[in-house]
Formats: structure tokens, C-alpha cells, sequence
């Protein structure tokens, strides 16, 4: 788990692209965010139960073909949550991909603070109906797997989760990873990341 110090330690600052970015400023407030709930907590958590921080994600969770997996969305899964959390977005970024100007694979939204996790799967188009999802790089409002040019250094895969303010359904459907971001600001509560690696 990334605290909010500590997120894209794995990559340069310099070299990271603008939309990381852009969510690094929106979640810099993290450090002064409200109490967590529960009582001697220390703090947001988030985890898969696929990968460690820092290790390599199953390649389950690539796109199919050629990128060598079956297009799964990892899961995920939140605790310790700000107070007055009531939802929580979930975004899975390559900063590394696109020659380093990014990937948006994941943006799902609206997902009830107390759900506590996405199981394995729920991000294929159509699966969920209790939380939105918006367009990934080629548009589809669904989890895109992973798929890094062969031979390439592991790419780093941050999937992020975003405590807001916003009551389950509060945001509209369509919004891709920097509409979401820019609709957040001042609503957002603080956030948490898990990195992973992958290659091929």
C-alpha cells in the first residue's frame, strides 16, 4: 500500500505525465484529511489480493491476445476510510505507457464506501449495476488489460482508490480519468495506491 508520501516513489518525478500528476495534486490535502474511521486506525488502506505492492500482477489481469492474459480487472479492496466517506472511484493508470504520457485502463465510480472491495471481474462492460464505470483509453466505459509493448521494461500499473464526500450516484456516467479527476476536486477525502508490475 502507497501512503500519501510515499505514492509514485517507484518513479521519477520529472518523468511522470500529466495526468498523474493532475491526481497527485488532487489527493495532496491527503495528509490532513479526517480522522480515519475506526478507532486507532492508522490510516486508509487499499490492497489487491492478486499482487503485493510492488510485485508483478497475474497475467490474468492483461488483455487477451497477444498481451497474453483474459482481460480480468484485478481486485481491490478499501479500509480505514476518511471520515464522512460515502464513496469511493477506483482508477488503474500506466504512467509508463504511451511513451510515458500515460494509460487509463479503469475508472469506476460511484461505488458505495461500505462495498469494501471489486471483486476479480466486476470491472467487464455491463457486469456491475450498483457502481459506474467511464471510458478507458480506447473509449469503452470497462477495465482494459493490460498490454505493454513486448520487450519493454515492466510497466508500473497504479491502481489508485479515491475517498470522496459524493454520495453513491452523485456523478454522472461518461466521465473518463480526467473529467472524474476535475469533478473531485474539493469533494475528494483522500486516497491510497497499490503498484504493480507488468511486462511481456
Amino acid at each position: 500500500m502507497r501512503n500519501c508520501n510515499t505514492r509514485f516513489r517507484t518513479l521519477p518525478h520529472a518523468a511522470l505525465p500529466a495526468a498523474a500528476l493532475a491526481l497527485a495534486g488532487l489527493l495532496a490535502g491527503c495528509a490532513g484529511m479526517s480522522s480515519p474511521v475506526g478507532k486507532g486506525s492508522t490510516g486508509m488502506k487499499v490492497s489487491s489480493s492478486a499482487f503485493a505492492d510492488g510485485g508483478t500482477i497475474p497475467a490474468e489481469h492483461a488483455g487477451v491476445g497477444d498481451c497474453g492474459g483474459k482481460n480480468i480487472s484485478p481486485p481491490v479492496a478499501w479500509s480505514n476510510l476518511p471520515a464522512k466517506t460515502k464513496s469511493v472511484a477506483v482508477l488503474v493508470f500506466d504512467p509508463d505507457g504511451a511513451a510515458g504520457l500515460g494509460v487509463s485502463h479503469w475508472v469506476a465510480y460511484n461505488i458505495a464506501a461500505e462495498r469494501g472491495e471489486l471483486k476479480a471481474g466486476e470491472g467487464a462492460a455491463g457486469s456491475n449495476f450498483d457502481f459506474t464505470m467511464g471510458p478507458n483509453v480506447a473509449g469503452t466505459p470497462s477495465y482494459r488489460g493490460m498490454c505493454p509493448p513486448a520487450g519493454d521494461r515492466p510497466h508500473h500499473y497504479v491502481m489508485t482508490v479515491i475517498a470522496t464526500e459524493l454520495a453513491p450516484g452523485s456523478l454522472p456516467a461518461g466521465l473518463g480519468r480526467d473529467a472524474l479527476l476535475a469533478a473531485l476536486k474539493g469533494r475528494a477525502l483522500g486516497g491510497q495506491s497499490v503498484v504493480g508490475l507488468y511486462s511481456r
